[in-house]
């Protein structure tokens, strides 16, 4: 990643928000990193008639979601640990764990590395080596394990600068073409590009299966993306060039074995990206690890306390994040949900104490996942009833609904 050039392809780009900046304070990395990253206000609505309609994320200073490349930030992390003098070893797979002996054995370029001290904590993604290990121990364990695959996949694409070098499309918000049940978004970069993500269904009359040839994919794009169509400069090369990838979560339980391994960030729950939460929830974990570290010398006790405080919660936002897929791509350009937009922005500049369910997710981090999903979701509720029938909203009608949500 940092020595050799590597394609786009994959890669989505990460959206930084208040859950995980907890974590780069942790380590004194929030200010460095966030200069590299760029702020969005709020969601920017594509209609298909190419109108725009911005919504904001909230109307209180510092209330922000950050664009940041996946890249750039890997290699900031990773050269900060090596500076500590710690040495990272690459292509280094997890072969097998003896439990008997607790020797883990890795192999890199046919050769094999055991070792036998101390404990695993894997951090090895969706598709985690260690968590195979203990689903391969399930019935010793008890071991529970969903995996959801998503019908839709997704093609990353580019929309680059203006030919002065500017971007060609607002940058401080994040871009959303709803379609109803599929879009496409983008998320803006320093260098004044746009990294576009097509979701679609696999098959289908709108779905990946139909777009076979550059004919295809241009009358679906003017169709649908007509206002964008032209700003993807290299849309037939990267559409055929750039995988699919595909989208899926992950729950399972327990995430450790005695005292020597524990699973952490998506090797223990990976969630769809919908939410922008992957990585934000992957530093908390580090956070909440850290703080039970200093109460916890029994790493059995220490492991099982960790799954106790965070399994609730990555639960809930997986939940949370298939949620907003849906509200993604089809309700953000419904008048109802508009008119919901409007009147939290109405609370929000009112009673500033009032967040919204996204507000309490994005930028609450004194609040966990689960509390701010029970809480929203009755919001969402009882405020989508109120716009069904009722277009404005007098100052009497804000206290009203306030005192209302309280009591909620």
């Amino acid at each position: 990643m940092r020595l050799q050039s590597m394609s786009a392809g994959r890669s989505i780009n990460l959206a930084l928000s208040h859950r995980g900046i907890e974590g780069l304070k942790l380590v004194g990395m929030d200010k460095e990193i966030l200069q590299h990253a760029i702020q969005m206000k709020g969601r920017m609505i594509h209609s298909i008639e190419g109108d725009l309609n911005f919504q904001s994320y909230s109307i209180r200073e510092g209330e922000h979601i950050n664009s940041i490349s996946r890249r750039v930030l890997n290699v900031m992390l990773m050269n900060a640990v090596e500076e500590l003098g710690v040495k990272i070893n690459f292509l280094h797979r997890l072969e097998t764990f003896n439990p008997n002996t607790s020797e883990f054995t890795f192999t890199n370029k046919g050769n094999r590395i055991t070792l036998s001290e101390g404990a695993l904590i894997a951090t090895d993604g969706a598709n985690s080596a260690a968590r195979k290990f203990m689903m391969d121990h399930s019935a010793e364990l008890r071991m529970n394990y969903q995996q959801k695959f998503q019908p839709y996949g997704y093609k990353e694409l580019t929309i680059p600068p203006g030919n002065n070098g500017q971007f060609l499309l607002d940058e401080n918000s994040l871009h959303i073409w709803p379609r109803g049940h599929f879009m496409m978004i983008a998320l803006p970069n320093p260098d004044a590009t746009f990294t576009a993500t097509l979701f679609l269904p696999y098959e289908g009359t709108e779905g990946f299966d139909q777009l076979t040839n550059t004919s295809s994919v241009d009358n679906f794009f003017k169709k649908y993306f007509n206002d964008s169509k032209s700003l993807i400069a290299d849309l037939h090369q990267e559409f055929f060039s750039n995988p699919t990838g595909h989208l899926n979560s992950v729950k399972c339980s327990p995430w450790s074995y005695k005292d020597k391994i524990l699973l952490m960030g998506d090797a223990a729950h990976a969630i769809i990206p919908f939410y922008g939460q992957g990585m934000n929830c992957g530093f908390e974990d580090v956070v909440v690890f850290d703080q039970l570290l200093d109460k916890n010398t029994n790493i059995t006790e220490l492991f099982q306390q960790f799954e106790k405080h965070r399994k609730i919660n990555s639960d809930s936002i997986s939940d949370l994040a298939e949620d907003n897929f849906e509200e993604m791509r089809d309700k953000v350009a419904d008048p109802i949900f508009q008119r919901k937009r409007i009147l939290e922005s109405q609370l929000e500049k009112k009673y500033p104490i009032y967040y919204s369910k996204y507000a309490l997710v994005t930028f609450r981090p004194d609040i966990s996942y689960n509390s701010a999903m029970i809480q929203g979701r009755k919001q969402d509720e009882y405020l989508l009833e109120l716009c069904k029938n009722k277009t404005t909203f007098s100052d009497h009608d804000l206290s009203e609904i306030f005192n209302a949500i309280n009591v909620l």
